[in-house]
């Protein structure tokens, strides 16, 4: 009997970590400087971008200036927000260019909600800048799994084709229907489970957090292939009896 696929290729889940994280801190390569806060977003096609105002330190910086930006995606457990992963991204930052600067400042306005944005856009005077940065690898940590991916590999690859549908069902779920997961992941496991979240869903799958250090992933008999079949996976999780 065939195995289900239990989670997807790791490129495509980096790619899906790198859509929902957000920057951290940039380290400038050679520098005696220590890492410095940063703020910002990812692009569609998988490149931080980071919002500098006038005051920061690399606001006046060179293109094409060699850096290492933190990243981490979260999720929120009540009140509570916990890292489910970690990403280093090295690569050259450079000035967004001009014809670019607004359809970039919407892509990372959802990870980075700043009224600087619209300086950004409009530009006047020593407005806000936003620096982009050319991938060259990508260091990444998550749950067990930690590796480097190179460039070809990170962007060449795209995230859960439902990302965002997956991030609405999960928040609903554990905001809304946290007994009935918990009864579920119970008499799925035969043991009591009450810190029970869902962590992670997927179109293979969903992970879920059944104690500080136990993550469980329970995989779809197979993918999901439309976002109505991602739903009724879910809900047959969530109803198990």
């Amino acid at each position: 009997m065939t195995q289900p696929v239990s989670a997807p290729p790791i490129t495509e889940r980096v790619r899906t970590l790198a859509a929902t994280a957000a920057p951290t801190h940039i380290a400038v390569a050679g520098s005696e400087l220590t890492a410095l806060p940063a703020r910002g977003g990812v692009d569609a096609q998988g490149r931080p971008v980071l919002l500098v105002k006038p005051d920061d330190v690399l606001y006046g910086c060179r293109d094409d200036l060699a850096v290492t930006v933190d990243l981490v995606a979260t999720r929120s457990m009540g009140e509570t927000e916990r890292a489910r992963g970690m990403l280093k991204i090295r690569g050259w930052a450079s000035t967004v260019p001009g014809h670019e600067v607004r359809e970039t400042a919407i892509a990372i306005a959802e990870r980075c909600p700043d009224e600087d944005l619209f300086a950004v856009v409009e530009n006047a005077g020593r407005a806000p800048r936003l620096l982009r940065v050319d991938v060259a690898d990508v260091v990444y940590l998550t749950g067990t799994e930690s590796g480097i991916l190179d460039s070809d590999d990170y962007l060449d690859a795209e995230p859960d084709p439902f990302l965002d549908l997956a991030e609405r069902m999960l928040h609903h779920v554990n905001s809304s229907h946290r007994a009935q997961l918990v009864a579920a992941v119970e008499r799925l496991l035969g043991e009591p489970a009450p810190d029970t979240w869902l962590w992670e869903l997927d179109r293979y799958g969903a992970t879920v957090r059944a104690a500080r250090d136990r993550l469980i992933r329970m995989p779809w008999p197979s993918p999901a292939q439309t976002p109505e079949a991602l739903e009724h996976a879910l809900a047959c999780l969530v109803c198990a009896h």
